[in-house]
């Protein structure tokens, strides 16, 4: 834990859902208290591993008014910052009022669904003045994507890049918010927003896209950026899995730098951690960090498909190294 600062009170959007357990163990272990939690979904027993005190709530207007109430009240009861884990098209809402009661935002990814949110936010943290928004992308401190930016920054080459991402996801995918395009953006900005941001914070700006693929469960297409061009695939169907690995696990995760495979499995468990002591320490991540990848997702949204080159592409034929 670390004591080095006074303890910061937390209140958390979202705390049923999937990714909520990683921001609890990061509150605790960044030596801070959650307060306040709402989730409409009342399987929030995750709370007793660090947070048993904590007021939780299944309706959003109570929340807002509990949270009102200790802005209120003496100044070590008042919320410093909301985690937002709640649903993608839920995020810019949220921020929203984590600004209205004077409290700093950290925001799962994606920030917003639409580059015009991050506008508005911009404007918000100016009117607000004392607090700020942040967002997660772990990626970024991930030891060895660290050492890769380092090594790419002292070549000159433009570089071929492969990313294929399948996570297998079941029937309930689809009849969850995560399956409706206009609450989760769809495949590419649901499971593929960190992926995209890693690839522009490593390679450089978007120069050119094209989309050759866009179903409910897979995405594929073609990324010119600054200084590489990378053929990019996105899935939630366990039918994509290479037949190297089906069966044996859920998840395939592969990018290749000049067919060169790139190992980052491991460690992902602890980033979350990492990315709340750079935030607490004045280091986080904010809307302009977030802007390149929300602008980018949102164009493959958009994008009308066009017909995918002769060449092999990772959804036509997923290669394992």
């Amino acid at each position: 834990m670390n004591h080095a600062t006074p303890m910061k009170n937390f209140a958390l959007t979202g705390v049923a859902g999937y990714i909520a357990p990683r921001h609890l163990k990061a509150i605790a272990e960044t030596g801070n208290r959650l307060v306040a939690a709402v989730d409409p979904h009342d399987s929030v027993g995750i709370l007793d591993q660090h947070f048993p005190q904590a007021a939780f709530f299944t309706e959003f207007e109570r929340f807002d008014r509990h949270l009102e109430k200790l802005r209120r009240g003496p100044s070590s009861e008042r919320v410093d910052y909301v985690t937002i884990c709640s649903p993608n098209h839920l995020h810019d809402a949220h921020i929203r009022l984590a600004l209205r009661v004077g409290a700093d935002a950290i925001c799962e990814k994606p920030l917003v669904m639409n580059p015009w949110n991050l506008d508005v936010l911009a404007e918000l943290e100016r009117e607000y003045e004392c607090c700020s928004v942040h967002t997660i992308l772990q990626l970024r401190v991930h030891p060895a994507l660290l050492a890769l930016r380092d090594k790419l920054a002292t070549s000159d080459k433009r570089h071929a890049v492969r990313l294929s991402y399948v996570t297998s996801r079941g029937q309930w995918y689809r009849y969850s918010w995560k399956g409706d395009h206009n609450k989760s953006g769809g495949v590419a900005t649901n499971i593929g927003i960190h992926f995209f941001d890693l690839l522009i914070w490593l390679f450089g700006g978007v120069e050119k896209s094209e989309v050759h693929l866009m179903e409910a469960e897979r995405a594929g297409g073609f990324l010119e950026l600054k200084n590489a061009d990378v053929q990019w695939f996105l899935s939630i169907d366990g039918n994509d899995l290479p037949e190297s690995v089906k069966g044996q696990q859920p998840t395939y995760r592969s990018i290749t730098v000049d067919g060169e495979e790139i190992e980052f499995s491991g460690g992902f468990r602890d980033l979350h951690t990492v990315v709340y002591e750079q935030t607490l320490a004045g280091n986080g991540f904010g809307i302009e960090d977030a802007r390149p990848s929300i602008e980018l997702v949102h164009n493959i949204r958009t994008a009308e498909v066009e017909a995918a080159p002769t060449l092999p592409h990772p959804f036509l034929k997923l290669e394992v190294a």
